[in-house]
């Protein structure tokens, strides 16, 4: 299978997954476990590119997805599409708090990812300079 079951039939984990994907628009990060993050964090992407696409067929199936929450689906269209335009896919992050005192299951905080310029390709640039560097020195 391709997704997770998480404990409940099918018109309840599809609930519980269409509130908790609205509970992360709306707030921008909750607290949940982490199978849970793991597989709302696949609808929340999807939603993001629904409203990156930004035609009709993508808002009706995004309000049939979320319950009809006009507000949701209206945040998703103007506000997060237009943040997340220059970004293909991981509009979320998840990140590990503890572990709950009840049952010792993982919580996490599953949120939006701020649009910043990315670590990494900074990183890489500088590794080039500094071997571009050495090279200079070594030549010398």
């Amino acid at each position: 299978m391709a997704y997770r079951k998480l404990g409940r039939d099918n018109k309840h984990r599809r609930s519980m997954l269409a509130t908790l994907t609205k509970q992360v628009v709306n707030n921008e990060s909750i607290t949940t476990t982490d199978t849970r993050a793991k597989e709302v964090r696949k609808f929340v992407d999807k939603m993001i590119t629904y409203g990156k696409k930004g035609d009709l067929v993508s808002r009706r199936k995004a309000l049939a997805f979320l319950h009809n929450d006009k507000a949701t689906v209206d945040k998703i269209f103007t506000d997060l599409a237009k943040r997340y335009e220059n970004r293909n896919g991981g509009y979320t992050q998840i990140l590990k708090v503890a572990e709950r005192r009840g049952d010792n299951s993982l919580m996490v905080i599953l949120r939006l990812v701020s649009e910043e310029e990315p670590k990494q390709e900074t990183k890489k640039e500088d590794k080039k300079e500094k071997k571009a560097r050495r090279t200079k020195k070594e030549d010398k």
